[in-house]
């Protein structure tokens, strides 16, 4: 190693030792080949690794965004599978409703008197009554129709009867009841709307 040399090897071991990286020192070289002031290589750097640090720090807070969102995706579809697993169960249920609905309404009150039958409609409408009760336990709720305005998010008209005594498109008749799950509808209630006599 020449003696113009030695100067640099020294810097750059001692630069080593510090734990500076060689480009950042100044070896003389710069003035030589007219890149300027070894200080402006430092600042240019330094700006390098500020923009390195800003987008990193954009790009957490990207992830953590996303984070979040994916964990409030995953709460709102547990709370949904809470509120409606019986859906399908209760919609099933529905058609024993309906039954049971039936033979409370068939039952004369000749019936309902005699001291023989009178321990089978009581026990008809306790049974109805039961499972009235667990439908609320669970959320689900019958649908008000009767004299209430057509609401086709809710009822389903299936004919028109003509009524002087009634406001047109005012459910008159009730052919099949219908049942909401918390807020969403399970079953539209099947009704009979009036309208204006020809």
């Amino acid at each position: 190693m020449n003696d113009e040399n030695k100067p640099q090897a020294d810097a750059a071991a001692e630069a080593e030792l510090k734990g500076v990286p060689e480009e950042f020192l100044d070896n003389g070289e710069c003035e030589a080949e007219g890149e300027g002031d070894p200080s402006n290589a430092m600042a240019e750097a330094l700006e390098a690794l500020r923009n390195d640090l800003e987008a990193a720090k954009q790009d957490v807070l990207y992830a953590k965004a996303e984070g979040q969102n994916v964990r409030r995706r995953a709460e709102k579809d547990i709370q949904d599978a809470r509120n409606y697993a019986a859906t399908g169960f209760a919609r099933d249920v529905l058609s024993v409703w309906d039954n049971l609905s039936r033979a409370v309404d068939a039952i004369p009150d000749s019936l309902r008197e005699d001291e023989k039958m009178k321990g089978l409609v009581v026990g008809i409408e306790a049974t109805q009554r039961e499972l009235e009760k667990v439908f609320k336990q669970h959320g689900v709720e019958r649908i008000a129709a009767m004299g209430m305005p057509l609401d086709p998010n809710q009822h389903q008209a299936m004919m028109e009867i003509p009524s002087n005594d009634h406001e047109a498109g005012t459910v008159i008749q009730e052919m099949q009841a219908g049942w909401m799950i918390k807020d969403r509808l399970l079953r539209p209630a099947m009704v009979g709307v009036a309208k204006k006599p020809d």
